[in-house]
């Protein structure tokens, strides 16, 4: 890469790095979409970085890269975001600067091994705990005829999640900086790549579980319940099955995933209809 890119990035304010950071975590929910969900909102909170850092007409195909990796799937608490947000620019500086030694597949993999976590404390926290707060007492307040309610449940909600959306996008482009450095000069990248699939794999695999219900209703009086006998064999046999038949269709690239989509439609209504499958 040109090193005016690059001097252009480091030189960028932090303030202003942090601002591109914090409103693409608190746009997160942009353009969401069943293929890839919140994949073009972070493409944003990323592109600003992103065209700093590649701004000569021969690194275009470098930017286009960039661009692309980071269109890949994509799914977390949006106040979360903005640490993932963080830490993605860092290593993508990181990788501008030594593009001969820096994997550019650890930033997805870091990516993906942060979604589940992340997702988890951010929902608990504020979808769990603040908005519950918030909530209670604005109701409160309303239900004694004060305006003052939904002002204050707003203004709670409101006030936290913009602190901490700016804190978690600094703590992640400052301390990201400093763990890709010592992950550079410790030769650490392919533990780290490690460690970061197996994270991933887990939480794809979680989700899959989780989010496809798929069940067979087929029976034989009591003696033979066929989902009983898949559970025994693999729990969440089923949805496992579809999950795959689902990515190998969108991976050929041959079908459309609205069409993959409304197909599921159509053939979960008919399937159910005659008894073959339940959700």
């Amino acid at each position: 890469m040109s090193q005016k890119g690059l001097e252009t990035q480091k030189n960028y304010p932090l303030n202003k790095k942090i601002k591109e950071i914090f409103w693409g975590a608190w746009c997160m929910q942009t353009n969401w979409n069943y293929e890839r969900q919140m994949n073009t909102a972070f493409m944003y909170g990323m592109s600003h970085c992103i065209d700093r850092l590649y701004p000569e007409e021969d690194e275009i195909e470098k930017k286009k890269e960039a661009y692309r990796r980071h269109l890949e799937f994509f799914n977390i608490t949006p106040q979360c975001g903005a640490l993932t947000l963080g830490i993605a620019q860092a290593m993508e500086e990181e990788y501008a600067e030594n593009p001969d030694t820096f994997d550019p597949a650890a930033i997805n993999a870091v990516k993906v091994a942060l979604m589940g976590p992340l997702s988890g404390i951010g929902d608990s926290l504020f979808q769990g705990t603040i908005r519950i707060i918030a909530m209670s007492i604005g109701i409160s307040l309303a239900q004694q005829g004060s305006i003052l309610g939904p002002i204050l449940a707003a203004l709670i909600s409101v006030s936290t999640s913009v602190s901490i959306t700016w804190f978690l996008g600094k703590i992640g482009y400052t301390k990201g900086q400093e763990f890709v450095r010592q992950m550079s000069q410790s030769n650490l990248m392919e533990k780290v790549m490690f460690v970061c699939s197996i994270a991933g794999l887990f939480v794809i695999g979680g989700m899959s579980a989780s989010l496809a219900n798929l069940t067979t209703p087929i029976a034989f009086g009591e003696a033979f319940v066929l989902q009983n006998v898949l559970d025994g064999i693999l729990p969440k046999m089923l949805p496992l099955i579809m999950t795959w038949v689902m990515y190998g269709i969108i991976k050929s690239g041959k079908v459309k995933p609205m069409v993959v989509i409304i197909g599921c439609f159509v053939a979960g209504i008919i399937l159910n209809y005659f008894g073959i499958l339940a959700v």
